[in-house]
Order: structure tokens, then sequence, then C-alpha cells
């Protein structure tokens, strides 16, 4: 059996993902977690919809890691989750995270953590998304640069980051089988008189609205012919699969920063 901590246990995600750690039976939920100041006391099954399940949701990280869990797993935000990793490294627990929006100095401290310990960290857990990103990366490198690359995406409009984790790493994908630097090569708004189109951008547009789960489609347009790779998310429910997929995939392996791709056997 797989033990494993939620944090953000008493938000959507977290929810999700207790849900689903709850179905799978090679799974257990060893603890729950929220951040500083949440009421204690409260259980992680009523939170998640499931009815009482005795597990309360705790504040304490540290007490939780001392129960000597395989795996936590996060979804919070990039800050909580590099402190996170960072707790994992010294208490021996790999990590899932699939928290978005990373800075580069957050992502480094992830990084060094998975020194430690085995990581999974991915913007996007989404087992088709990943298949997405394969699928991008082969029609990316078959249709070269004689087609323009344009991805654009849609998320409700409480979302706090844009453009979202998965656009920017879909753009990261295309550039590095076009063989492009997304420092330089991605563009991520135009206003304007903005003159012609560069032949190595890559285009990256922003919308929000509503309660849209996700939706992603990149673009490779040539001349008199267009290719578009779409995918939309209609539940959080696959976010949570993946995470659980995640899991038990790193649960025991030997340190290191994987992905999504790594887990599914893309790579």
């Amino acid at each position: 059996m797989i033990e494993v901590v939620v944090t953000g246990a008493a938000g959507r995600m977290g929810g999700q993902i207790v849900r689903m750690v709850r179905a799978t039976p090679a799974l257990a939920l060893a603890a729950a977690l929220e951040r500083p100041g949440f009421p204690a006391g409260q259980d992680a099954g009523v939170a998640a919809g499931l009815g009482p399940i005795g597990v309360s949701i705790g504040t304490d990280l540290a007490a939780a890691l001392a129960l000597k869990p395989a795996v936590l797993v996060d979804f919070t935000h990039f800050e909580a989750s590099a402190a996170a990793a960072e707790a994992c490294a010294r208490a021996g627990v790999a990590v899932v995270i699939g928290s978005t929006g990373f800075t580069p100095e957050a992502r480094a401290r992830v990084a060094e953590a998975a020194r430690a310990v085995p990581v999974v960290l991915s913007p996007n857990m989404s087992v088709g998304v990943n298949v997405m990103f394969d699928l991008v990366r082969r029609a990316a490198a078959v249709l070269g640069d004689a087609y323009d690359v344009e991805i654009v995406e849609m998320h409700h409009k409480l979302k706090k980051d844009a453009p979202s984790g998965t656009a920017v790493r879909l753009a990261e994908v295309a550039a590095e089988a076009l063989g492009r630097d997304p420092r330089k090569d991605v563009r991520t708004a135009r206003a304007g008189m903005i003159g012609e189109r560069p032949p190595r951008e890559i285009g990256v547009q922003t919308l929000r609205g509503g309660d849209v789960v996700g939706e992603h489609t990149v673009y490779f347009a040539g001349m008199g012919e267009r290719v578009e790779i779409t995918h939309r998310a209609t539940s959080r429910e696959q976010f949570a699969r993946g995470a659980v997929r995640a899991a038990q995939w790193v649960a025991g392996r030997a340190p290191g920063l994987y992905d999504m791709q790594d887990v599914l056997g893309l790579r």
C-alpha cells in the first residue's frame, strides 16, 4: 500500500485528489493538509464530499511527513510547492507537484530537492494533455519552419496566472522541436502596429471567462493549409487521475526531476 499526503485538501483540486486516492486500491490517504490558520478538525472526507473517513485536515507539514508516507501530492501554489518539496527532501518523501506559475527561483528550489528525492513536476497532469505534448513535438519536427506556430488557451475567470502553465509548456515543446529559444522566440502579447510576423515567433494568446476548465489549441499555419491540435478539459477529475497515476509511478524511484512524459513512458 502506498501512503499519500495531500496538500490543499479542502480546495477543489485537493478534494478531487482525496477522492481519487480513496478510490485507488493501491493507495491510502496518510494525511491531509491545508494552509496555516485553517480551522482544525475538519474531516478530509467530508471536505471532499465523501463523508467521514477518519482523516482530519491538519496544518503541520512536518508532522504529516513524520508519518513516513511514500508520496506527497501538492497542487497548491508554486511557493508553497517549493517549500513542500524542500521539506520532503529532508524527510525522504517523494513528491508530485501540479502547481503552475513557477518562477525560475522556485523551480530551482524544486530541482535542488530532486537531488535528494524523486519529484514529478508537471504543469498539467492530464494524460490527454501529455499525449498532446507528444503530438505537438512530432508535428513541429515534421512540419518545420514552413508553418507558423500559434497557441490559444482559455480558462475560467478565476484563474490567476496567464498564460497557463500548459500553454507555456506547449510553446517550449514546439520551440525545442524547431530548434528555437523559448526565452526569445515566444510572444505572449500583441497590440498596436506590430509589423510583420517574425518567422521564428511562437505566439501564445490567453482567453479568460466563465467556468471553462481548460482548453488549449496549437495551430500550425502553413500556406494553403492548417493543422490544429486541440485538448478540451470538461472536468478537473482527469488532473486528479493523472496525479494519482504519478504518485503510484514515483514511489520508490531514484531521486531526480521527472514529469508526466516520464510517467507515461513518452520519453
